[in-house]
C-alpha cells in the first residue's frame, strides 16, 4: 500500500532531498565548529587563569624557601 502511494505521489522530491542533505551537512559543519571554538575557549581560560595565578604571587614578598 505503502508503494502504490509513494508511486502515486511520485516519490520524493529531488530538491527536497537535496535541500536536507545540505542542511545536515551545514549542522554537522557547525557542530564540528562548535567543537573547535570550545576546545579555544578552554585553552584561553586555562592560560588566563595560570596568568592570575602567577600575577597574584608576588616575587619581591616572598620568603625564602628552607634549605
Amino acid at each position: 500500500m505503502a508503494k502504490a502511494l509513494l508511486g502515486y505521489v511520485g516519490g520524493s522530491d529531488p530538491r527536497l532531498l537535496a535541500e536536507m542533505r545540505r542542511l545536515q551537512q551545514r549542522v554537522q559543519d557547525l557542530e564540528s565548529e562548535l567543537v573547535r571554538i570550545q576546545a579555544e575557549n578552554e585553552a584561553l581560560t586555562a592560560a588566563a587563569s595560570h596568568d592570575r595565578i602567577m600575577e597574584s604571587v608576588d616575587a619581591h614578598q616572598a620568603e625564602p624557601a628552607l634549605t
